[in-house]
């Protein structure tokens, strides 16, 4: 059974082993830290008392960001990063955030349907975004910016 908490400094070790396993070009721990206080939140998802899975979020204004989401290899395709994206997204609705905001590299289709299948859309590539160690892109991969309106023309 999947369960789901807020990540703590305490969680560090944990988050660390999930991002490395996940990402070619993890963040350090260093920015993992700066981003567990302040205008980030977060959630992470637990077999027993093992971490999964986990998203960062930041708050910018009335935006929020997606600023990092994954699942460990093991545990992929079981729905998690769906359960945690639905889980950033009822955050962003439950604080009244207007835009829903995240990048994704061109080339992760299984992340990008993800997020389309949850309502985000491509807005805009930003060129050479992310590094990459694969030969033909020149040691640098297109980010897809992506978006979701959430409260469109409401007053306030």
């Amino acid at each position: 059974m999947i369960t789901f908490k807020p990540v703590t400094e305490s969680s560090i070790a944990a988050l660390m082993r999930v991002e490395n396993a996940c990402h070619t070009h993890p963040w350090t721990v260093n920015t993992m830290q700066s981003c567990l206080a302040g205008r980030y939140f977060n959630l992470a998802a637990f077999q027993a008392e093992q971490m999964v899975g986990f998203y960062i979020g930041e708050k910018a204004g009335p935006d929020f960001t997606l600023m990092d989401i994954c699942v460990a290899p093991d545990f992929q395709g079981q729905g998690i990063a769906k359960q945690l994206l639905a889980a950033f997204i009822g955050y962003g609705e439950q604080h009244q955030a207007e835009n829903l905001f995240l990048e994704v590299r061109e080339t992760n289709t299984r992340a990008i349907a993800l997020y389309e299948q949850a309502g985000f859309s491509e807005m805009s590539v930003r060129k050479d975004y992310y590094p990459s160690d694969d030969p033909a892109k020149n040691g640098h991969e297109d980010a897809i910016l992506m978006g979701m309106t959430l409260l469109f023309g409401q007053l306030t």
